[in-house]
């Protein structure tokens, strides 16, 4: 053994012989103490983890015990929410409904449509309202005149009759374009215009067809011969209009043996306006149908430009 080593046990034993040495139920008693203290450190290390996964789970889960629902999941505002949350938009239709009026009794009112007011009918007949005869055919005669505009219908009364407001009329000779003038007219017209109360203009071409088809034939007063009548297909002139035709035998002695004397009659509505073209004739002569069309159509032309 080294000098050194001897030296450092002289000095050991020296202090070891100063102090007592503990005895054995003392260290026993220190060693049971330091067993209690770390159990008991143990202990409230695992009471407190226990106590915070409680809180932590009373945080994360409702109270009654339903399952969180998943990350991202829109879910009701919570209680208590502050004026500053924002509650999530509805959606708009695309077109909202048109508002709806209520009426006094509490229903929508249907929308109501307007137009123009019918015109109401005139008062009173200007010259204008009769039409000029086309150059070829005048004959400078033509006459104002009172009485029927139209012939006897075996003495049929139409019922709109008493619906005119005016009616004004007028008498005038015609040739037909290759008559030289001067000579003796063609035929001629009792021309009249009548204004009707509104709507029952109408009436007096229904109440016309009626009575010629009511009147097949009769004698005329003063008047050997039968007149036959016939309603024939018109044509188009102004909003209606009816043609009807009055046939019967020449006078002993007047025309070509056979021969027959026509007259036609055409009456034209032109809105609450009736305007009737009666060919007469000139000493027993027959109408022409042409030139009876043609005047009709002046006739609904001058109407026209009337009530324009």
């Amino acid at each position: 053994m080294s000098v050194e080593l001897s030296d450092l046990y002289r000095s050991l034993g020296t202090v070891a012989d100063g102090h007592e040495l503990t005895r054995p139920e003392s260290l026993r008693r220190f060693a049971d103490r330091r067993a209690r203290a770390r159990m008991a450190g143990s202990t409230l290390a695992v009471a407190l983890l226990v106590g915070g996964v409680a809180v932590g789970g009373r945080l994360a889960y409702p109270a009654d015990g339903s399952a969180p629902p998943p990350a991202g999941t829109v879910g009701p505002p919570p209680t208590g929410a502050t004026a500053t949350s924002r509650p999530s938009p509805t959606p708009t239709p695309s077109t909202p409904p048109p508002p709806s009026r209520a009426t006094p009794s509490g229903t929508p009112s249907q929308p109501t449509t307007t137009g123009p007011a019918a015109p109401r009918p005139p008062t009173s007949i200007p010259d204008r309202a009769f039409f000029v005869l086309a150059a070829p055919n005048r004959t400078g005669l033509e006459s104002s005149l009172e009485g029927p505009a139209l012939p006897t219908l075996c003495g049929a009364r139409l019922p709109s009759d008493s619906a005119m407001i005016q009616r004004r009329g007028r008498y005038l000779a015609f040739k037909l374009p290759e008559t030289p003038t001067g000579h003796v007219p063609d035929g001629s017209y009792r021309h009249t215009i009548t204004i009707y109360r509104a709507g029952r203009a109408d009436d007096a071409l229904r109440e016309l067809r009626q009575a010629v088809r009511g009147c097949p034939d009769q004698k005329l007063p003063d008047d050997s011969r039968t007149w036959r009548q016939r309603l024939l297909t018109s044509g188009a002139y102004g909003d209606g209009s009816v043609l009807f035709e009055l046939r019967a035998p020449m006078p002993d002695g007047m025309g070509e043996p056979g021969a027959e004397e026509v007259r036609l009659v055409r009456a034209v509505r032109v809105g609450d306006v009736v305007t009737v073209l009666w060919e007469q004739g000139w000493e027993h002569t027959a109408a022409v149908r042409s030139q009876v069309d043609a005047d009709s159509r002046r006739a609904v032309v001058a109407i026209e430009n009337w009530l324009d």
